[in-house]
């Protein structure tokens, strides 16, 4: 099954409550926002954003420049059925972030909560980081989280790769400057404990 379909399925047959990584909100993500101070304008990017909360609190916060990618439909479909109206202030993208343009410099901060553990295969990372290199400004922020050493090693039927905060720096290189990096232990829907690791960087 390719990817897209792959995940296309999973959000068509789960609530969006129900799959292992959802939280009503993104308290640690929108932390490291607002340590970021950002202007409202600012262009925020949430990769594989699915369904989740964060353009909600993100819009709730008056921040207007939110966009969100997904390489599912239907996980956006159902981000903008909860969001109604509020949906058009959010910029939709429907795409793989492994084969996928964005404009040169177009990104401030650039947010990953469990996408790049994903990528299993050294082109993958190679073209997601490549893209991050071109869509982020100088001077803009990088959150990525992935599962950590102690996190599990199969979501969603797949096999992932788990990082310490010096890993998902090594991945990106010299350009990104670390300013920050911590571990969550976070719930899922039913009661287990992942761990996660988050990595946040300043583009040189």
């Amino acid at each position: 099954m390719s990817k897209p379909a792959h995940w296309e399925a999973v959000y068509t047959a789960k609530a969006v409550d129900q799959v292992s990584w959802y939280a009503p909100h993104l308290d640690r993500s929108l932390a490291y926002l607002e340590a970021a101070q950002l202007p409202k304008s600012a262009d925020i990017l949430d990769v594989g954003g699915g369904a989740s909360t964060l353009p909600d609190d993100l819009l709730d916060r008056g921040y207007t420049g939110v966009a969100v990618l997904d390489i599912a439909p239907a996980a956006i479909e159902r981000a903008r059925q909860r969001l109604g109206e509020r949906a058009d202030r959010v910029r939709w993208i429907v795409g793989d972030v492994t084969n996928l343009d964005l404009p040169p410099a177009s990104v401030d901060f650039w947010h990953d909560r469990a996408v790049f553990h994903f990528l299993r295969t050294e082109a993958e990372r190679e073209r997601y980081v490549a893209l991050v290199r071109k869509a982020v400004r100088v001077g803009g922020h990088v959150l990525v989280a992935t599962f950590g050493p102690e996190g599990p090693e199969r979501c969603s039927g797949l096999d992932v790769v788990r990082y310490d905060a010096a890993g998902i720096h090594a991945e990106f290189g010299t350009r990104f400057q670390k300013v920050d990096s911590s571990v969550e232990h976070h719930t899922t829907p039913w009661g287990s404990v992942q761990e996660f690791v988050y990595c946040f960087c300043v583009v040189k």
